[in-house]
């Protein structure tokens, strides 16, 4: 069997949704910016793509992974929709993956796109006379059957609050993770690490005035214990909550993608190969419990690779709340210095359905910086799932 392969990676800098850069870039110009961008750099010629995958969330149904490969002039490509809540992107890289290891096909882009800022999040109705609809009132799908430890419209509960309460995280120590996130990020800018995964957005500000968007935006270098200290919590109706909106993720956009092929592929085309893919796995928990799939599907991918803890190199871990790598940490006994070393969700933001290609990617670049090893990605995903990869540099 061939050995998946990542050939290419790229994403866009991460917008603040709503009133961000990207708040009036719609999920379709992310996801033809990263396309084709990244099978140019991968050095793949368009008509070799065999299949496009994308995760896509809260967009009711569509398939922007085949609307991209249309719109770059990729008519002969088709596409495939993903949707595993936040690990959706990687799930479609280990998608990507599993066709390559079943000799199915030999070139493939997969990663993610999210628009939060554009996304239609609404209700509708028909009135009983009369042809125009009426709008009732904002509406995602929920992620799973409502319960009061697990409501399915405020994650703060169920995967923060849920997390920190099982594993005894205090909000000190979820502060100061997300303090050191900030910091991580903001000096991983300010040394240019992003600057070779990112590409630049073009993108017209309401003033008429055109720029490259290229750096992330979220992370900020003024926070501090102080600051994010006096932060009200979400919930102070619920005795000794202490989840704030300064140890969750930020609401965010981007877009992220890699491209796959065979190993017997790239040596063939004389592909530049950047990183192996060694092993994926996805689990599935309790929904009050969704925070620890992220902790319990890290044993799993480690197992299916055939690994330890301290074989890994470098760990990200999204923080969908600072609780959930903390608590991963805590778990295995991993060195935290290897996790999220250019901050994650608190800092630079979680544009869902891209959080994991992102992550793939910004571990690709950082381990080819350190001289290669082994890395994982780890998330947790709404409803009460969690998903993983391990790569190889």
């Amino acid at each position: 069997m061939a050995k998946p392969v990542i050939v290419g990676a790229v994403r866009t800098a991460i917008g603040r949704s709503f009133k961000g850069a990207l708040a009036n870039v719609p999920t379709e110009t992310l996801a033809t910016t990263v396309l084709p961008e990244v099978v140019r750099r991968a050095g793949l010629e368009p008509a070799a793509v065999d299949d496009v995958v994308f995760a896509e969330l809260n967009y009711g149904g569509g398939d922007l992974a085949r609307h991209a490969a249309v719109a770059c002039g990729m008519e002969t490509v088709p596409g495939q929709a993903v949707n595993r809540h936040c690990a959706g992107s990687l799930t479609a890289i280990a998608n990507a993956s599993a066709h390559i290891r079943a000799d199915m096909e030999r070139v493939l882009v997969a990663g993610g796109v999210q628009s939060l800022s554009t996304a239609p999040l609404m209700k509708w109705r028909k009135p009983d006379s009369g042809p125009e609809m009426e709008f009732i009132e904002p509406w995602i799908p929920p992620s799973h059957p409502e319960t009061p430890d697990a409501p399915t419209m405020d994650m703060s509960v169920t995967v923060g609050w849920n997390t920190a309460k099982a594993v005894g995280i205090s909000r000190a120590e979820m502060d100061a993770w997300a303090l050191r996130s900030h910091q991580r990020a903001c000096d991983a800018i300010e040394a240019g690490k992003f600057v070779d995964e990112i590409v630049p957005l073009k993108v017209t500000r309401a003033d008429g005035i055109v720029l490259d968007f290229a750096v992330d935006e979220h992370p900020r270098r003024d926070t501090t214990l102080e600051r994010l200290a006096a932060l009200p919590v979400l919930h102070p109706e619920i005795e000794g909550f202490s989840i704030t909106a300064g140890n969750s993720s930020g609401i965010n956009d981007a877009g992220a993608a890699v491209a796959l092929v065979g190993d017997d592929y790239a040596a063939a085309e004389g592909l530049e190969v950047m990183a192996t893919v060694r092993a994926w796995a996805n689990v599935g928990v309790a929904p009050r419990d969704t925070g620890l799939g992220a902790v319990k599907v890290i044993g799993k991918v480690l197992e299916r690779a055939g690994l330890a803890v301290g074989d890994v190199a470098l760990w990200e871990i999204n923080e969908a709340f600072a609780s959930t790598p903390i608590a991963a940490c805590r778990e295995y006994g991993m060195d935290e210095e290897r996790v999220n070393f250019s901050g994650s969700g608190c800092s630079l933001g979680h544009p869902i359905s891209a959080s994991g290609a992102r992550m793939v990617t910004t571990l690709i670049y950082e381990l080819r910086r350190r001289g290669g090893g082994i890395g994982v990605a780890a998330m947790c995903a709404g409803g009460g799932m969690g998903g993983a990869l391990v790569l190889e540099v």
